[in-house]
């Protein structure tokens, strides 16, 4: 090993950066000034949306008066460049500012909703990843037979379903109608997280799972198919490898590249999809809240909010990126 180390870094071409390293340089800069650029369009459009905080908790028969003075009372008067200025300012340090609506620290109401949301973007990913996956390579090796037509039928079916179509079907089957086995409504007391009440996950999570599961499926059997076509899985059969040492370990290492951005694809659609499932199920999470943000017209929840979804999607790119090339050796080596 220390021996193909040497040789290896002798015959890295001198003052040329790692490629791994370079892509994550570059991407990272891409990043930031992605989020800088983002900053100003969720500022604006915050800035646009009819009304105000003041106007919410004063209501339309308010007198211009007392408008005036909540408004000066939250900082709502200030010029535009030095509200956004004091906004981006307390986000990089770490100070969001309060919530409008009551008073309270941006990340004592973005906090818990963050957390409940993000538990269910996890395990509906890790779940329907390995569900995914593994449907995909399974109808891969037995292409064309009675189980890969109805793996992949019932794949394209299931991929015409909305969210909601997907969630309200399964509340009959497993909550009201047929069975009353789970509850149809996922409420997390107040205090408590997802995880403290892991009946309640068991809908949603079933909802995403069954809603990412297809494209994923789909996305794998493709690569894995083609990865099970080459050259070098035909001499490894040739050699008489057993089918599922072909599988494992000639056939997806090679197929992992456009499935690790397929996973990445699937975890940004959760980010975004899964405030249709929160407000099906009544569930706590970040969908929830920006919902009743922009009701209340809390401007700097909502801007929170979309921030760490912007962030997410940044990070989520960067790593499949990186994930992606590291698994492909003739790029991830540097020339």
């Amino acid at each position: 090993m220390a021996v193909h180390a040497i040789i290896e870094a002798r015959s890295r071409p001198k003052g040329r950066a790692h490629p791994v390293r370079a892509l994550l340089l570059r991407r990272l800069a891409v990043g930031i000034v992605t989020l800088f650029v983002v900053s100003i369009v969720i500022f604006l459009a915050t800035e646009a949306l009819p009304g105000n905080a003041a106007v919410a908790i004063l209501g339309h028969s308010a007198t211009p008066a007392a408008l005036r003075a909540l408004e000066a009372q939250l900082g709502l008067n200030r010029p535009l460049f030095d509200e956004y200025g004091h906004w981006i300012g307390g986000v990089l340090s770490g100070r969001p500012g309060k919530s409008l609506a009551n008073g309270r620290p941006v990340w004592s109401s973005v906090g818990p909703a963050l957390l409940n949301s993000a538990v269910l973007v996890a395990l509906a990913g890790a779940i329907g990843s390995l569900i995914g996956v593994t449907l995909g390579a399974l109808t891969a090796l037995w292409k064309d037979s009675i189980f890969d037509q109805i793996v992949s039928t019932s794949a394209l079916a299931l991929t015409s379903l909305p969210e909601f179509v997907v969630a309200i079907g399964l509340v009959i089957l497993f909550a009201s109608v047929v069975l009353h086995v789970l509850p149809a409504v996922s409420l997390v007391p107040p205090g408590t997280y997802a995880w403290d009440e892991p009946k309640q996950l068991v809908l949603p999570v079933a909802t995403l799972v069954v809603v990412v599961v297809p494209y994923i499926q789909r996305m794998t059997r493709a690569a894995t198919i083609e990865a099970l076509a080459s050259d070098y899985v035909e001499m490894a059969r040739l050699k008489g490898l057993p089918t599922r040492r072909v599988l494992l370990v000639h056939a997806l290492p090679n197929a992992l590249a456009p499935v690790v951005q397929v996973l990445g694809l699937t975890f940004l659609y959760l980010a975004g999809g899964i405030v249709v499932v929160e407000f099906v199920f009544a569930f706590p999470g970040i969908g929830a809240a920006l919902v009743s943000a922009v009701n209340s017209r809390d401007v700097p929840v909502i801007q929170m909010i979309v921030l760490i979804l912007a962030g997410f999607y940044v990070f989520v790119n960067i790593l499949t990126d990186v994930i992606a090339l590291l698994a492909t050796p003739r790029r991830r080596l540097p020339r």
